[in-house]
């Protein structure tokens, strides 16, 4: 049996197969100054409400093949038990104390995204997966940002300082979102490289379910690239080719990047969301002044900071355009939060009607295609605008999943994506998980955090730079006029 924590809330069980269970922690809420164990329908209520997000809207952004929004199941209480003693070794000590549901008997069903999810011909063939967390991948382009570093640095690249400093990881990322979503392949190899050199958790390889490259927690890192290779060469030089040593690992993983590159620029599916009015990914600055690869560019002298612009039918750019609908950035967004918040306890019982915390359809959906940013004062508006930057954080923390497989030429058709590298060929299917709406009372500690994270960065990060740096970096930006209220 093999057993993978999903996230704090949640761990899948690898069964025979082609499917996962995921089952939930047993939680406990706060009742009349108390505190009572949530119950068995309240479980499945939440369950539901996580299928029907991810089938009646994210779905919609996304596309039919890229979401798998599973279904529920009523397992039987003896197997979850066993299940429960089985993973409780393998949990982090700080989640020890939360107890798994082994009480109502519901989890959900969901496809092993570590396994190719369209063609069954080669499951018997070795699987290769990349999971990658590409993160945000654009500047805020508000007006109501107060502090102009905003504009320049994107969130990525100032919280990797934030968190070296707290002990999370031990070094900073090169690694940059804007490089990867620029779909400049230069900036994306950058990024895809920076990647492997510091995985942190937004990087994992598997080979056929396990996990051979990455971070299994916080700490423990498998990051050798000489073992990556063994593990890679297989796939990459099935005829044993290429001599060992430094020249075939970079070889190697030089290959590997291609291929992920190549995946990402795919378009394999259609979506309701590419009929929608979107926001134009040209708003605000398409490079992050922090990024290692424009600084290297700027050393060199060379200050033109390629952007070819994304496919319209790639994942990349669907999730840059969920992104995007976080317009006001948190500082626009925590005073209309206030608006719905301060209207809520005058009037309690409107948060069903808001649909806060459900359900999740196509009515709701249909409401986040509202993209005017013009405040008319409303409940309405603010609430549109909360619910449209829940499913913006959502998409700026879903993970991205590529299961490649060998394939012979005669096996491969028009009706099969391929990618092509110097001496294989693979067939892939490309996935998004990790598409739980972000809650509705996270809102403050998401502004709070910002905050500190931004004013770190200016005390201890930008005043150490070169100020000559900022100025370089303004040579190569568009004019661009920029009106703000007075």
């Amino acid at each position: 049996m093999e057993v993978e924590k999903m996230d704090e809330n949640e761990w899948k069980y690898h069964g025979e197969g082609n499917q996962s269970l995921v089952v939930s922690h047993c939680q406990v809420c706060v009742c009349g100054g108390g505190l009572r164990r949530v119950t068995a329908e309240e479980i499945l209520h939440h369950l539901q409400n996580i299928v029907d997000f991810g089938k009646h809207v994210m779905k919609q952004f996304f596309g039919e093949n890229y979401v798998h929004h599973g279904e529920i199941i009523q397992l039987p209480l003896d197997f979850v038990r066993q299940l429960c003693l089985k993973i409780q070794p393998e949990r982090p000590e700080s989640r020890c104390d939360k107890d798994m549901d082994t009480l109502s008997g519901y989890a959900m069903c969901l496809p092993n995204l570590t396994r190719l999810q369209t063609y069954r011909f080669v499951e018997h063939r070795p699987i290769l997966c990349i999971e990658i967390k590409p993160k945000c991948g654009f500047i805020p382009f508000s007006s109501h940002v107060s502090q102009e570093i905003k504009h320049k640095v994107c969130r990525y690249c100032m919280h990797q300082h934030l968190k070296v400093a707290n002990g999370k990881w031990k070094r900073p990322s090169k690694y940059c979102p804007l490089d990867l979503f620029s779909g400049n392949k230069q900036r994306m190899h950058f990024a895809l490289k920076s990647l492997l050199q510091e995985a942190q958790n937004n990087l994992k390889i598997f080979k056929n379910g396990e996990l051979i490259y990455g971070c299994k927690d916080d700490q423990d890192c498998v990051s050798d690239w000489n073992e990556l290779a063994c593990h890679l060469k297989p796939f990459f030089f099935p005829s044993n080719g290429l001599v060992s040593g430094p020249h075939c690992t970079r070889t190697i993983v030089k290959e590997l990047i291609h291929v992920i590159t190549m995946t990402l620029l795919s378009s394999t599916d259609a979506c309701r969301a590419g009929d929608m009015k979107t926001v134009p990914v040209s708003q605000g600055r398409s490079y992050c002044e922090a990024s290692a690869f424009n600084k290297e560019l700027v050393r060199n002298g060379k200050h033109k900071l390629e952007s070819s612009g994304l496919p319209r039918g790639c994942l990349l750019y669907k999730t840059l355009q969920a992104q995007m609908l976080d317009m006001l950035d948190i500082e626009g967004l925590y005073p209309l939060y206030s608006r719905v918040e301060q209207y809520l306890e005058e009037f309690p019982e409107e948060r069903s009607t808001l649909q806060i915390d459900g359900p999740y359809n196509e009515a709701f959906y249909e409401k986040l295609l509202d993209l005017s940013t013009e405040d008319d004062g409303t409940v309405a508006f603010a609430l549109t605008k909360v619910q449209q930057y829940r499913i913006a954080m959502t998409a700026k923390d879903c993970s991205i999943m590529i299961a490649l497989s060998p394939c012979l030429q005669d096996e491969c058709s028009e009706q099969r994506p391929v990618v092509l590298t110097s001496k294989s060929r693979f067939t892939f299917s490309v996935s998004v998980l990790d598409l739980d709406l972000k809650p509705y009372e996270s809102i403050p500690h998401q502004y709070k955090l910002d905050g500190k994270i931004v004013n770190y960065y200016l005390k201890n990060v930008q005043a150490k730079d070169d100020p000559v740096m900022s100025n370089l970096f303004k040579e190569n930006e568009d004019c661009t006029l920029v009106l703000h209220k007075v």
